[in-house]
């Protein structure tokens, strides 16, 4: 059994037209919103072995805000170019390649990607993840690498404004 957060980042900022997608920022209320999540995480006792995120400026700073909440390490959160894609067959074969010493592993990424990485394991995954949403999945499979179609169960969808 293998437990996965999907995480999509928080809300980014439009203020720098200059700026790259990738080099996008998180706006005042994405920050806060981060740091809620983080919060609401570390009630519900998440503690990650492993986080995983885009290395897209927005992303990489809402998985830094929330591992602080959680006291993960912030050296150890590791940002594979792989999920900076917005496909979530692209991401399937991240999540593929994580060791198996993980048991739990939050993922950071991007709509429509973590989407549909939800809906893909999980029948009864979230619509819409709005910014900053967290979707837990338990995942009926001995290794990362067996992820599947309908392999997973949702423990719980939170977004920022319930």
């Amino acid at each position: 059994m293998k437990t996965l957060y999907i995480v999509r980042h928080a809300k980014s900022s439009w203020k720098y037209p200059l700026l790259t997608d990738f080099e996008r920022p998180l706006n005042q209320r994405g920050r806060k919103n981060a740091r809620r999540m983080g919060t609401v995480l570390q009630g519900r006792a998440a503690q990650p072995d492993l986080i995983l995120s885009s290395p897209a400026n927005r992303a990489a700073t809402t998985a830094r805000l929330i591992a602080t909440a959680l006291e993960y390490p912030l050296e150890q959160i590791q940002y594979p170019a792989g999920l900076y894609q917005f496909d979530a067959q692209a991401l399937i074969p991240v999540v593929q390649q994580i060791d198996n010493a993980s048991q739990s592993v939050m993922i950071v990424g991007h709509q429509p990607a973590v989407n549909a990485l939800a809906a893909f394991i999980a029948t009864r995954a979230p619509s819409h993840f709005p910014t900053a949403a967290v979707c837990c999945l338990n995942l009926d499979i001995p290794a990362w690498a067996g992820i599947a179609g309908g392999c997973g169960q949702v423990i719980f969808f939170d977004r920022p404004n319930q």
